[in-house]
């Protein structure tokens, strides 16, 4: 019943015929046969050809369900004899966002291949949306994020703790207020603002200045907005970016104060041009986890990454 899956997953990821085709090297009307002989075996159409781009019928959903799952078991089968080569081959994909990709990560990685020279790792930058969809399709094994993730569907590991400050161009802020609430960098990389007797900045004194807000969906922003809630608080927004690192930059060249992580600041060079204040929110605390699919064979490549981070 599932011969030719593989022919109609790639019509379904592409949901184009001609791309499909092209992807499999082979041409149009041999695919579109080859699906044909597919939904003639199951009696049914698996595809909604009326739509443009072409979709899947209710019996179609159900047929790309059960196609994945036996991808899993061939794929977890698969990553079990790697196993039993004792990480003399194998591979890892791990995944992150700008931030993570760029500071987290590579020392992690070089650990981890300088102790298993021969396991391939596949490193992927791209939004939290993109890679929570690659590590439940299968395509990541792992990926860190400070996202909240369904707990059903995924388990995680944790890694470190991040706290939310305000990087703000000295020049838009006024010097009393760098003088009673300001913090350095120099700070921020010694966890001084992380004690008690630090003092947090009322939102309020800043109302009017220009900040710089990440997009919707991204969970630095749903804090911020949290915060500025919680201080009843109407930021001025003068820009609305894809990723932390970007907004700090801006503010780095006084385009606006930005909500930006710990972590960040602790992997970057200092930058005279900044203050930086505390925020007095519990939303301003959040984990940074590695995340995986729970119904996943853990191959011992990953379990062996996952183990090197106890070490952190």
């Amino acid at each position: 019943m599932f011969e030719g899956m593989a022919y109609v997953y790639e019509v379904y990821k592409e949901m184009s015929f001609s791309k499909a085709a092209k992807n499999l090297y082979i041409s149009q009307p041999s695919l579109s046969a080859a699906v044909k002989k597919a939904e003639s075996r199951i009696g049914f159409p698996i595809f909604d050809r009326s739509t443009t781009p072409i979709g899947l019928t209710d019996l179609g959903r159900e047929y790309i369900r059960s196609v994945e799952m036996i991808m899993d078991i061939e794929n977890g089968f698969g990553n079990y004899v790697n196993d039993v080569n004792e990480l003399k081959s194998g591979a890892i994909s791990i995944g992150g966002t700008n931030l993570f990709a760029s500071y987290i990560l590579p020392p992690l990685l070089s650990r981890f291949t300088e102790k298993y020279p021969s396991v391939l790792v596949n490193l992927t930058e791209a939004s939290t949306a993109e890679l929570t969809e690659r590590l439940f399709s299968g395509k990541l094994d792992l990926m860190i994020d400070n996202h909240y993730m369904d707990s059903d569907i995924f388990e995680k590991q944790f890694f470190c703790e991040e706290h939310l400050i305000l990087a703000a161009p000295k020049k838009l802020v006024e010097a009393s207020l760098s003088d009673t609430y300001g913090l350095t960098a120099g700070d921020i990389k010694r966890g001084h603002h992380l004690q008690p007797d630090v003092p947090s900045i009322p939102l309020k004194l800043l109302q009017g200045a220009p900040f710089l807000f990440l997009k919707s969906g991204n969970d630095t922003r749903t804090r911020a907005d949290h915060i500025c809630q919680e201080s009843r608080f109407s930021p001025a927004i003068k820009l609305k970016l894809d990723q932390q690192v970007t907004a700090y930059n801006l503010s780095c060249y006084g385009m606006g104060i930005s909500f930006t992580g710990d972590i960040l600041i602790k992997h970057v060079p200092e930058n005279e041009n900044l203050i930086f204040f505390k925020l007095g929110s519990r939303e301003a605390t959040r984990d940074v986890n590695f995340y995986y699919k729970r119904s996943r064979y853990m191959t011992r490549t990953v379990k062996e990454f996952l183990r090197l981070l106890d070490g952190e």
